[in-house]
């Protein structure tokens, strides 16, 4: 498990999007996500629609179509969109192949003062090959992984962004 979570793990809950998702520093000079909201219903909502935005372009991603990728990083920022290109860019050169869609199963706010949240997302029909065909998805990987996410405000555009994410275990994901 720790072997597919170091292969995987910088996709931040994408290529292991779905095999797991990484843990990220927090990005010192981002806002927390409320700001700019006219409650934090809304900047909840905000946030999960966010996050789901994100991990439907996962589901597009083409690992042999870096042109695909641009999509992933407009959800992201900070620590979280550093390791989210690095980890495609890896996967890509290596020629690994990635099948499958991932879904979120579940969106659970953490923190009332930040905008914490946790999802459940369900990687049960994703699939990640390398070059030589050969599966990277462990057979004790779990179908649903908890996912701790931190998201903060950008710009007027794109209000919310994902910042951080940090694979955890919860009940809820059980």
């Amino acid at each position: 498990m720790d072997r597919m979570r170091q292969l995987a793990g910088a996709a931040c809950g994408a290529l292991a999007f779905m095999l797991l998702a990484t843990g990220c520093a927090p990005d010192p000079t981002a806002t927390p996500a409320p700001t700019g909201f006219s409650s934090e219903e809304e900047a909840f909502a905000a946030a999960e629609a966010t996050y789901r935005a994100y991990v439907d372009a996962l589901n597009q991603v083409d690992l042999s179509d870096p042109a695909t990728f641009e999509s992933v990083y407009a959800h992201l920022s900070g620590p979280a969109l550093g390791d989210e290109k690095r980890s495609l860019t890896k996967l890509h050169a290596d020629g690994w192949l990635v099948s499958g869609r991932s879904v979120v199963d579940g969106f659970y706010r953490v923190d009332e003062d930040e905008l914490l949240a946790i999802a459940c997302l369900d990687v049960s029909a994703v699939s990640l090959t390398d070059a030589s065909g050969v599966s990277q998805v462990g057979a004790e990987r779990p179908d649903v992984y908890a996912v701790q996410l931190r998201f903060t405000s950008s710009s007027e555009a794109s209000p919310l962004r994902v910042s951080e994410s940090t694979a955890i275990e919860d009940s809820r994901c059980a």
